[in-house]
């Protein structure tokens, strides 16, 4: 044992193994929703349900083992909302893509995001993009998911006469939906350990004793097969022979890129790791993500990425990578509770996806409104996003803007020489996509 204290610098971060277990598994309740929100997203693309539980159980296991053992960080990963939800209502629901395909792309993006891990570019990547652009990214996802929340949870529904419109009231589905986000939102103001997770359990088991929801047949059964989607990835890697596609790999990248890269240094600074304003171990911390994130797309899922729920464990007092690994641990052990997958309707996971999409809206804040060559080009990606009901589409519209925005403030050399390439390349996918319309 002492050889692991010594590892994991128990002493010198003034921990112990009992707070560490205690904070993973704090962690673990606080994301665990994911075992179910990701299959229920992915499944609206066709792919199979069970085998997407699976894969998001050892993907999320596999990146925060990774993690604790490779960088030892309390950190834990699991597939991102808001880029699952990109591939199946954007890609494959919107583009027409098949889901295989949709999947090649992960694929491909993870190993470009492993190699400019290995031969540390992301430096350059992460300079030539200005921090503004970064947080409308973020933030436009967010109003991207929380609006398919509304739209699964039947409280905002297509309407003739002014596109959208509010659902109807007298649907019992609805309510069970507007209870879920009430309560989640009590627990949220509150602070509540696991209160999104907490709040689909008792949506669910009000929609059972309602009559909304049916009981499943049992708890616990063996894990669900990896057969439909294991491996389909690198069959179809031929596949991503366009010009559309690749932009969406060049969306996957990007988006799954700045959020995990945002996302570790906003831990590391809670947790207090970071030095002169440098996360140390950064490099191990991306090698893990991009790994899991590599192993998930042949698993059968969408981008991993490190999650802000970690902040739940860090405040309990997780220092170390056993935080990680003990959250690690429990989604193997959360591989034998699919038939739960039954109760957790759209009405269920709805609420989540727009309290997630809330906490993700509050980069907003970090956006410097006060100049128009930059808020302009950040609107447009914010906005963007929910109306073209396309990450990639509200991308475009936004990095195609902000070199113009910029020559025409006379601030055009600040611009760096990769958002010019960016800008023909978005153009030229703007093009694409009007031709094939």
């Amino acid at each position: 044992m002492s050889a692991i204290t010594k590892y994991f610098q128990l002493d010198e971060l003034h921990t112990n193994y009992k707070t560490e277990i205690l904070a993973g598994f704090t962690t673990f309740i606080s994301m665990a929703y994911i075992l179910f929100v990701n299959p229920s997203v992915l499944g609206a693309a066709g792919m199979d349900k069970g085998a997407v539980f699976t894969a998001t159980a050892l993907a999320s296991a596999i990146g925060c083992i990774l993690m604790g053992v490779l960088a030892r960080y309390p950190i834990a990963t699991a597939p991102a909302l808001g880029i699952n939800a990109f591939f199946a209502y954007s890609v494959v629901i919107g583009m027409k893509v098949p889901w295989q395909t949709a999947l090649a792309g992960v694929f491909v993006a993870s190993v470009i995001f492993l190699l400019i891990t290995i031969f540390k570019l992301r430096e350059m990547i992460i300079d030539a993009i200005p921090s503004d652009l970064k947080f409308a990214i973020s933030s436009g996802i967010g109003l991207f998911i929380a609006f398919l929340g509304l739209n699964d949870g039947g409280l905002i529904v297509a309407n003739k006469s002014t596109v959208v419109g509010l659902g109807s009231l007298s649907v019992g589905t609805t309510w069970l939906t507007i209870f879920g986000l009430i309560i989640t939102a009590i627990l949220m103001v509150r602070k509540v350990p696991g209160a999104i997770f907490v709040g689909m359990v008792l949506t669910s088991l009000l929609g059972i004793a309602t009559g909304l929801i049916d009981l499943p047949s049992s708890l616990i059964a063996s894990a669900p097969s990896l057969k439909p989607t294991f491996g389909v990835a690198l069959m179809h890697v031929g596949d991503i022979n366009t010009i559309q596609l690749a932009v969406v790999v060049l969306t996957f990248l990007l988006v799954t890129f700045f959020d995990t890269a945002g996302t570790l240094v906003g831990l590391a600074q809670q947790a207090g790791f970071m030095k002169d304003n440098k996360m140390p171990r950064v490099g191990k911390a991306l090698m893990s993500d991009s790994t899991a994130m590599l192993a998930g797309s042949v698993l059968g899922t969408s981008p991993v990425g490190a999650y802000v729920e970690s902040s739940a464990g860090i405040a309990v007092g997780g220092r170390s990578g056993i935080t990680a690994v003990t959250t690690g641990v429990l989604f193997i052990l959360g591989l034998f509770f699919s038939p739960l997958l039954t109760v957790v309707t759209t009405q269920v996971t709805a609420p989540a996806l727009i309290i997630v999409g809330v906490l993700m809206a509050q980069s907003l804040k970090n956006i410097n409104w006060t100049s128009l060559e930059i808020a302009i080009p950040s609107f447009l990606i914010v906005l963007g996003m929910p109306l073209t009901y396309s990450i990639s589409d509200g991308i475009a519209l936004g990095f195609i803007m902000y070199p113009i925005t910029m020559i025409a403030a006379k601030r055009g050399k600040e611009v760096h020489p990769l958002m010019y390439v960016l800008f023909f390349v978005f153009i030229g996918f703007m093009w694409i996509l009007n031709a094939q319309a």
